[in-house]
């Protein structure tokens, strides 16, 4: 069964035509990314399934639940986690779970104890019974995915969820997020860190003009780099390659040791490597100079 199914989805403000027949299916208990261009229409097609904007034409299931003839029943198995804080700041950290909790119909007991167990894992439960408003930027974050996670639901759109937070954070995030997914939990991820969906995601849809460019697996569309760019360093003084290596791989030599080159789909890692060790080099580390769908998703918005 699919988690959501968007069919022909149409949306306009007045003459102007902001989404052109979307079609969108992700599976259940997938791990989706949506990329897109600054002003793709990104907030529409989450506001249309949450019943914040109207709709023109579609039709849009969730978990096999046409939302016109059943919203309720729909939107009862999906929870947005937006990029803009919406509780109130004043409410003690634990109470906001809490009041969500009780919307849903959940019992106090068990809306505590889902409280307790999921503010331990984001680090907030030493916080409970400060105001919302004295948490720190990143924590008020976490607890906007607490606050999701309370009447756990089997779909969560997660809109930007580290954006501006450290490197550090991010991946601690990473974690928490991966075993919501391991735990059945279907994820779908927007994010401008494209990092993160070649760490984290199995599928990706890419929208660009208000249509979608692409749609499918992280894997099939990094087969589609033609050329990568990697950065060797190695523990050699002085780096001698022979001129048939060098056009081959369109070598630059860097300060610190460290060699630029280009490896192409027809070259793999390991003749690459047996040809650096044939020439006396010793690699001590490698990484890519740019990020890969990076260079992929600007490759499709040409």
């Amino acid at each position: 069964m699919h988690a959501i199914k968007i069919k022909k989805l149409v949306k306009k403000y007045g003459k102007l035509e902001v989404l052109k027949k979307i079609d969108l299916e992700v599976e259940k208990w997938d791990f989706f990314a949506l990329l897109w261009h600054n002003g793709a229409w990104k907030t529409t097609i989450i506001s249309i399934l949450t019943n914040l904007v109207n709709k023109n034409s579609w039709k849009i299931e969730i978990n096999g639940i046409d939302i016109d003839t059943d919203f309720k029943k729909a939107r009862s198995y999906i929870w947005v986690v937006p990029q803009e804080f919406n509780f109130d700041i004043f409410s003690k950290v634990q109470d906001i779970p809490l009041i969500q909790a009780g919307y849903y119909g959940i019992d106090k007991k068990t809306a505590a104890e889902r409280t307790e167990k999921y503010m331990k894992k984001l680090g907030l439960w030493e916080k409970r019974d400060v105001k919302a408003r004295e948490l720190s930027w990143w924590m008020k974050r976490r607890l906007m995915i607490v606050r999701a996670l309370v009447h756990e639901p089997e779909i969560l759109i997660l809109d930007e969820p580290t954006a501006w937070v450290d490197v550090e954070l991010r991946k601690s995030m990473w974690e928490f997020i991966e075993g919501l997914n391991k735990a059945w939990t279907t994820i779908i991820l927007t994010t401008h860190y494209l990092e993160e969906v070649e760490a984290l995601c199995k599928n990706v849809a890419i929208m660009h003009k208000w249509v979608i460019v692409e749609n499918t697996s992280v894997k099939n569309l990094l087969s589609q780099l033609k050329k990568e760019t990697i950065i060797l360093s190695t523990s050699n003084e002085n780096i001698k390659l022979d001129a048939a290596f060098k056009r081959k791989y369109s070598v630059k030599l860097h300060e610190d040791n460290e060699i630029e080159l280009e490896i192409s789909q027809k070259h793999s890692l390991n003749e690459l490597f047996k040809e650096l060790d044939k020439a006396g080099i010793e690699v001590t580390s490698f990484r890519n100079k740019t990020n890969r769908l990076e260079a992929l998703f600007m490759k499709l918005l040409k």
